[in-house]
C-alpha cells in the first residue's frame, strides 16, 4: 500500500507563507470567538518559525526575505484579541454603572 503524504496548502504570498509557518509552529493562534490572530507568547515556537524561515524558505525566496516576512507578521500581531479587549472594557464600564 502506498504511503500517503500530507501536502501543505499552496501559499500565494510570502506573508501568507509566514502566517502559515507561524500557525504551524504554534507561535500564533486564532481567537476562537472572533477569529483574530494573536501571538501565543511561546518563545520556542517563535524560534522554530524563524529557523524554518532561515533553513527552509519558500521556493523563490531567500532565507533573509523569509525571516523578514515572519518578523513583519509578528510585529503586526498582538498578544490579545482586539474584540476580547473591547468586550472586557465594555464589561468594566457596565459594572461600574451599577
Amino acid at each position: 500500500m502506498p504511503a500517503t503524504t500530507t501536502r501543505r496548502p499552496a501559499i500565494r504570498s510570502l506573508d501568507g507563507w509566514a502566517i502559515a509557518t507561524l500557525r504551524e509552529t504554534g507561535a500564533i493562534v486564532e481567537c476562537e470567538p472572533h477569529g483574530w490572530m494573536r501571538e501565543y507568547g511561546d518563545p520556542h515556537a517563535r524560534i522554530r518559525a524563524l529557523r524554518i524561515g532561515r533553513d527552509d524558505p519558500p521556493p523563490g525566496s531567500s532565507a533573509s526575505d523569509a525571516v523578514a516576512a515572519i518578523e513583519k507578521v509578528l510585529a503586526g500581531i498582538g498578544d490579545t484579541c482586539p474584540d476580547c479587549t473591547r468586550e472586557s472594557l465594555d464589561g468594566d464600564t457596565r459594572d461600574s454603572n451599577k
